[in-house]
């Protein structure tokens, strides 16, 4: 069986385009690899077949076949999902489309209810819209057919969809501890890739390094070094999607020690090399 391109999210949206829509598929077992995240755009992910769950601001919730989630934009957020095969529709676009006066309410329906399920007569309805709307981006992204079909299937989703509560309780960001840590998590968010060693984010936070690092592997579920690798590689993802710039130039802004060095924490982490990834890329636009 032939490997599936491998999906290295989250994505920017090139400049000049309002949104963006790609088709993701893995196979059982094949690598997947995503930590808590954040992006400057609004997100719909719309699944086909899936199997985990879904960390957000409002808790912890689990993903079935065909649900929906739809993230705001620089809302921590990250996904555990099972070796199972799994596919959907991830769509990006910029807030700007949520200052229009007909979604100005559908923006605030959608941040109140952010993983939503459909009845079966809706799901197939969407799942035609989004593959209307993946072709249509394919044949030309900036086209006003394309945007029209983006607000249509918008709406659709504001309309037809139910919200799925939440079981948990304590959400990611209500936390003491992600509040403790937001200095550092600020970080994050501004700079795509942050030269910090654990006592000097400790230092940051007022806090001991030990107290640190047990509340940052409890929030974001891995140890501090191991998430900044991770940052680095998702930034460097994203500018290898957006720009031809060089490997050596990214590896170099990203404060890699070398090329060489970037290439394979690159390839550990995403199971492909940098150059692979970006023929990938432009295989898919």
């Amino acid at each position: 069986m032939a490997k599936v391109q491998v999906y290295c999210e989250p994505f920017c949206i090139e400049e000049g385009y309002q949104f963006e829509i790609h088709h993701v598929q893995y196979q059982e077992d094949d690598p997947y690899s995503c930590f808590l995240h954040f992006h400057e755009v609004h997100e719909f992910i719309i699944f086909e077949q899936i199997d985990g769950c879904y960390y957000y601001n409002r808790g912890e919730s689990t993903l079935l076949d065909n649900d929906i989630v739809f993230t705001p934009a620089l809302e921590t957020h990250n996904f555990e999902l099972s070796e199972r095969p799994k596919s959907w529709y991830i769509i990006q676009f910029l807030p700007e489309l949520f200052n229009e006066p007909e979604m100005q309410k559908v923006s605030s329906v959608l941040q109140q209810s952010q993983h939503l399920r459909l009845q079966q007569k809706d799901i197939e309805i969407v799942q035609q819209m989004v593959k209307w709307l993946h072709g249509c981006y394919q044949s030309n992204p900036l086209s006003g057919e394309a945007l029209m079909l983006l607000r249509l299937l918008i709406l659709w989703i504001a309309e037809h969809s139910e919200a799925v509560k939440s079981p948990n309780t304590m959400t990611i960001t209500s936390s003491v501890g992600y509040e403790k840590l937001s200095p550092v998590i600020d970080l994050f968010r501004q700079n795509k890739s942050v030269e910090l060693t654990l006592i000097d984010a400790a230092k940051l936070c007022h806090i001991s390094p030990s107290h640190f690092s047990r509340m940052f592997k409890s929030i974001f579920r891995c140890n501090f070094s191991k998430y900044s690798l991770q940052h680095k590689l998702y930034s460097a993802a994203r500018l290898m999607s957006q720009t031809d710039r060089s490997i050596t130039s990214i590896s170099y802004e990203l404060n890699f020690s070398s090329p060489s060095h970037f290439i394979a924490q690159f390839k550990k982490q995403f199971n492909t090399t940098p150059y692979k990834y970006r023929l990938n890329v432009k295989n898919r636009a």
